[in-house]
């Protein structure tokens, strides 16, 4: 179990005030661009004979999207207000194949041994300081089958902290001393330290091939920089913009500079 267990779910307990993680992929239009790309990538790799295990599912916004698209799909949530919203959706929803349980991505209990086909860690790398973040590639590669798919989105702290300092709201404050010294020499936040942890891809890729797991794709899905530019965008502008992040998705050269990020592998030998 992680040792800021307790700040994390206080952070969500707050959020679900605000609206919480089952608005977020439609809050704003750059909002929604992680939750676009993550779809269109992991696609690639989700057929119908596939078993499907995400860590930090949420309130199901991937299970709905991919349920029908797969054999199994099954969520995992260290926050039980989510997984209650989960579990409405697929009572709802009629779906026999999807399922979704409280679980905590540094102890995978009840979950065999290379079980799952794609694993997707889309939560929990935000949260994990470093030691736990290794806890819990432990366990996604152990509960992968061999030659498997194991994803992980993540926080870039360049990406993040380069966005607040331009971003319209956010400039006025950004940078500052002791920012500096959160997010660029200690990793996490500068608000509420120990909530958010923050990598960069070769962090993450080395962190990863030391699992076994084999970097195939490493992609930013969002860039900060741009936000509150684009989400003023008129709807023909919009879609002009959307040609250029799709170039800034495609490239590697860019992944630092986005906000969040998904590193894509597969799992080898260790």
């Amino acid at each position: 179990m992680a040792d800021n267990k307790e700040k994390v779910i206080a952070h969500y307990e707050g959020y679900t005030n605000r609206g919480g993680e089952d608005n977020r992929a439609t809050s704003s239009r750059t909002a929604s661009l992680e939750f676009h790309y993550t779809k269109k990538a992991m696609s690639e790799f989700i057929g119908k004979d596939s078993r499907i295990l995400e860590i930090g599912c949420g309130t199901g916004y991937y299970g709905m999207y991919f349920a029908d698209k797969c054999k199994e799909y099954v969520g995992l949530d260290l926050f039980q207000p989510h997984i209650d919203i989960f579990q409405s959706k697929v009572k709802e929803s009629g779906l026999n194949n999807l399922s979704c349980a409280v679980g905590d991505a540094t102890k995978l209990e009840g979950i065999a041994d290379a079980g799952f086909d794609v694993v997707c860690c889309f939560g929990p790398m935000y949260h994990l300081p470093p030691d736990d973040r290794e806890i819990a590639m432990t366990e996604c590669a152990r509960v992968c089958k061999s030659d498997g798919i194991v994803a992980f989105a993540y926080i870039n702290k360049v990406g993040a902290y380069a966005g607040a300092c331009v971003h319209d709201e956010y400039r006025s404050v950004y940078p500052n001393k002791e920012a500096n010294e959160a997010l660029l020499r200690q990793g996490t936040n500068d608000t509420t330290p120990g909530t958010f942890y923050f990598s960069m891809p070769e962090e993450m890729e080395e962190a990863a091939a030391g699992h076994g797991l084999l970097k195939l794709r490493n992609m930013g899905t969002d860039f900060f920089v741009t936000m509150s530019i684009v989400d003023k965008m008129d709807d023909a502008k919009f879609e002009l913009f959307t040609e250029l992040s799709d170039e800034m998705v495609k490239y590697e050269s860019c992944t630092g500079m986005s906000n969040h990020a998904l590193l894509i592998c597969k799992k080898g030998d260790v």
